[in-house]
């Protein structure tokens, strides 16, 4: 198999399916530049060795066609300034435009096609669609894992047609590395931290970790299905009713496999959904009525903290709160820096999922972890155990 480093790219012109899936305010400026930047060495790679790049990308979720709000040209300052290469723009991805101007693309150039998702067919993994994109170019690289998941005509179906010249991008290859080292080579204690609201988005990655972890640290509004399946009172916090037996076979689970299964002993809770809401700290089984969860409490921050801090391999995933409100951020801004402390002490730690970035880029600690993951939903397949249709692609 090829790969981006063995590729001869001189006179060649690259497709990379990139994952340019950044906000953008009302001006349309990016808010956001993580996504653009983990593409970078990949453009650059192929544009050093003597090859133009075609990039292709989704932008939010588009209903019905085009969009202003979700146009990739919105991009295309900033995409030149980080790749020092000036990027033409194609006014749309099928056509006429896209082939009379990859065909007049000279190397060390780049073309940026507009959003994928104005077609229908992108999503529905339509093989004509597919075909178009692949006649743009001579080699194929996919460099998106945040939609590696997805069987969509740029991720999974275009590699077809490059049998021999497919290959992962730099931010794929290290995305696979790392949460491979988590799942395949770790070393312990061995601690997963899992928040975020829903039980329901979790179970099977809960279940594959409980092969594998010496702790397994249960935060955020997922508790609290928890808390109410062994009897808690949990007030209003969310709770999903129909999981209660769910969580409790995970408790029953983590037993059998000898797995520590920590859930917060107390927390912050509020008499409203508010930033200015009143506050107070119970135990977590005791919520008031009409209050409901959204952080944890001191001693849940000082139990959680020290077993991260003893720990060699970390996973985060999902925040411990309400982290975006300030009167409920301690307890997730505590375990983001607990996980920087154990990675100083030689740790591995592994930060993935769309909120626990966040929360690691708002504290300013990504460059105090080992790595940090770009893929969400992707990320959490891949750690299950499913095998991801993107990756599928390249590999066969």
């Amino acid at each position: 198999m090829n790969t981006i480093d063995t590729f001869d790219f001189k006179k060649k012109k690259a497709l990379i399916r990139v994952d340019f899936n950044v906000p953008l305010n009302s001006d349309y400026e990016i808010t956001d530049d993580n996504r653009i930047r983990a593409a970078m060495p990949t453009i650059k790679k192929v544009l050093s060795s003597g090859g133009s790049v075609i990039l292709m990308s989704h932008l939010g979720r588009p209903k019905t066609g085009y969009e202003e709000k979700f146009s990739l040209k919105h991009l295309v300052k900033h995409v030149s300034k980080l790749a020092g290469a000036p990027v033409k723009f194609a006014s749309d991805c099928m056509g006429n435009v896209p082939i009379e101007m990859s065909e007049n693309l000279k190397p060390g150039e780049i073309l940026l096609l507009e959003n994928l998702r104005f077609h229908k067919e992108e999503e529905k993994g339509n093989e004509e669609f597919a075909a178009e994109l692949a006649s743009l170019a001579d080699v194929y690289i996919n460099d998106a894992f945040g939609t590696a998941h997805r069987a969509h005509a740029s991720t999974a179906i275009v590699a077809k047609f490059f049998p021999e010249n497919k290959m992962f991008g730099y931010l794929i290859e290290s995305e696979l590395k790392n949460i491979d080292k988590v799942l395949k080579d770790f070393r312990v204690p061995f601690t997963a931290i899992m928040g975020g609201a829903k039980v329901s988005d979790k179970i099977g990655i809960i279940e594959n970790l409980l092969e594998k972890v010496n702790n397994l640290i249960i935060g955020g509004g997922m508790t609290y299905t928890f808390v109410k399946a062994q009897g808690g009172k949990v007030g209003s916090s969310i709770v999903e009713e129909d999981k209660l037996d769910v969580a409790l076979d995970l408790i029953e689970k983590a037993k059998a496999k000898n797995v520590n299964l920590i859930l917060p002993p107390d927390n912050i809770v509020a008499d409203k959904f508010d930033k200015n809401a009143s506050v107070q700290e119970t135990a977590i089984d005791k919520v008031p009525d009409g209050w409901l969860g959204l952080d944890i409490g001191r001693e849940s921050i000082n139990e959680i903290s020290e077993i991260i801090r003893e720990s060699k391999t970390i996973l985060w995933n999902g925040p411990m709160g309400v982290f975006e409100m300030e009167k409920f951020e301690a307890g997730t801004k505590s375990v983001a820096l607990a996980i920087a402390e154990a990675t100083d002490k030689g740790a591995f730690s592994l930060v993935g999922g769309g909120d626990s970035v966040s929360a690691i880029n708002k504290y300013k600690l990504a460059d105090k972890v080992s790595y940090v993951s770009t893929g969400g939903g992707a990320m959490l397949e891949y750690m299950e155990g499913r095998e991801l249709p993107g990756i599928k692609a390249i590999k066969d």
